[in-house]
């Protein structure tokens, strides 16, 4: 009898047990699905007081426009009591993706990436959305992301380069030797840079191109620019793909003494150097205004990033403003 009622005890010890178990590990489970609701509650609340976290990773910080937009979106930021942290991958995919992850594992609110392969970072930017993390995609048209701040690249290289041509046509009746500084390693630049080349062979078609290399800032345009004009001394007009490039040309010309009233630079950014030399009647000629400088560019990514952060609707695909700046509207958008 007594060897039953052992058996019988022990049983009932079992049964409580896997009981027991069962409902912690049910338990932990609802306390873990709690803790994420609650947590999403109270970053919401959290980040309309102004306490936040972004991180944001960019192409290449060499380039002007884009170095200064960071910086000045990190004033804007830590301004409204938020915290930022901003990256370069150095046109590298794989270090992005390791970027990202890392603002994922640090409990970022939102990202803010300049994707240096769309494609390649779809995935991770996937995981960030699952993970509650709004994602604000600079320059790409991408899946995952809340908010796709766009340009149509081809048909901004295509304004460059009609630019370019239009000169082209009326100092020199259609027939120059022609430079181009490019920059192919990221896609975008890729599609402005064929926009460029397609507008002036379309627009121009009796204009050479002698000459294309790619630049993505002032020291890569000035090297570029100094080689191509030691092959082709008679090159009389640079279409560049970005305001970096643009720069380091101009200083290139002037260094080689070959700046003449007929010689053309043209380009998109449209930066306080590139406004400056035109102003100074320099060789800088045209640059495409895009959205703004860099504090306009921060103020409108900034503005964008507060909404999504406050759980407002937002339209997915955001087109920038586009203006190209001449010596005949400088006076607009630049001042001494």
């Amino acid at each position: 009898m007594k060897k039953v009622l052992s058996m019988l005890l022990c049983a009932t010890m079992l049964v409580t047990l896997l009981a027991g178990c069962g409902t912690k590990t049910d338990n932990a489970s609802e306390s873990k699905d709690q803790k994420v609701t609650e947590k999403a509650d109270n970053e919401t609340a959290d980040t309309s007081n102004g306490s936040y976290k972004i991180g944001m990773t960019v192409q290449d910080l060499s380039n002007q426009i884009w170095a200064g937009s960071c910086e000045a979106l990190k004033k804007l930021i830590e301004a409204d009591g938020g915290s930022f942290t901003y990256l370069d991958c150095a046109s590298n995919a794989s270090t992005q993706i390791e970027q990202v992850e890392n603002f994922i594992a640090s409990d970022v609110d939102a990202i803010v990436i300049q994707p240096a392969e769309a494609n390649a970072l779809e995935e991770v930017l996937g995981q960030a959305m699952k993970a509650g993390i709004k994602v604000y995609c600079w320059d790409e048209d991408i899946k995952n992301a809340d908010i796709c701040w766009l340009i149509d690249n081809y048909e901004l290289g295509k304004m460059i380069g009609d630019e370019a041509a239009k000169w082209i046509n009326e100092k020199f009746n259609g027939e120059c030797e022609v430079a181009v500084l490019d920059y192919p390693q990221l896609e975008i630049l890729l599609q402005r840079g064929n926009g460029i080349v397609d507008a002036i062979k379309e627009k121009a078609p009796k204009a050479k191109i002698v000459a294309q290399s790619s630049a993505i800032n002032a020291t890569e345009g000035m090297s570029k620019t100094e080689t191509f004009l030691q092959a082709n001394p008679d090159i009389k007009v640079i279409a560049c793909i970005g305001g970096g490039g643009a720069v380091g040309a101009n200083e290139a010309v002037k260094a080689s003494g070959k700046l003449t009233d007929d010689f053309g630079i043209f380009a998109a950014d449209a930066t306080e150097e590139e406004l400056a030399a035109m102003n100074k009647n320099e060789a800088c000629r045209m640059s495409v205004l895009i959205t703004g400088g860099a504090d306009k560019i921060a103020d409108e990514i900034f503005s964008w990033l507060k909404k999504l952060l406050a759980g407002e609707e937002v339209e997915k695909k955001i087109y920038r403003e586009t203006i190209p700046v001449t010596k005949e509207n400088l006076s607009q958008y630049y001042s001494e």
